[in-house]
């Protein structure tokens, strides 16, 4: 009942069963009665932060619950299905322009697939798609896509050190 209640409220976000329904509950009051990341309809962890979160396809997971993660969502990202993200994660869909600081370069959304680990610290920048079971190393700055599937992804910036077997889970 108080999933039912927090997802219509808060977002269909606040209704995910993977979650413990107190995890849920406090967060739901962080966001929506301290307005720390309230536009967002999911759970985000209260150091992290979510920009445009309208333009965010979510997936089957929360974008923003681990700590310390920023993601820009102005140009838009679409989460595949259960896309794990570590903390202090940064996923940047726009970019300034470099002839006037005070503008941004419109462009295409950031792409992430389906089963993808993104480790601690790692960075996606602006029109980056990476393909399905793809792990981003911690650390990593990925500034290119990586459309292909089962690979790890590791170093600044990124390239592909090794091809993993199917995702299994």
């Amino acid at each position: 009942m108080l999933r039912k209640i927090l997802s219509f409220l808060g977002g269909d976000g606040f209704g995910n069963p993977s979650f413990k329904a107190i995890l849920l509950l406090k967060h739901f009051c962080i966001q929506k009665m301290l307005r720390i990341n309230h536009l967002a309809g999911w759970p985000v962890h209260w150091t992290s932060k979510v920009i445009s979160p309208e333009k965010i396809e979510r997936g089957t997971r929360c974008p923003g619950l681990s700590m310390g993660c920023h993601i820009d969502g102005r140009n838009g990202i679409n989460f595949g299905k259960n896309v794990w993200i570590g903390p202090r994660v940064s996923i940047i869909s726009m970019n300034h322009n470099p002839n006037n600081y005070h503008h941004y370069i419109e462009g295409g959304p950031v792409i992430i697939g389906d089963n993808c680990w993104l480790g601690a610290n790692a960075v996606i920048l602006p029109e980056v798609k990476i393909g399905e079971h793809t792990i981003v190393a911690a650390g990593s700055v990925v500034t290119k896509s990586f459309p292909d599937s089962n690979q790890l992804l590791a170093g600044v910036p990124a390239k592909v050190v090794k091809k993993l077997d199917d995702y299994k889970g």
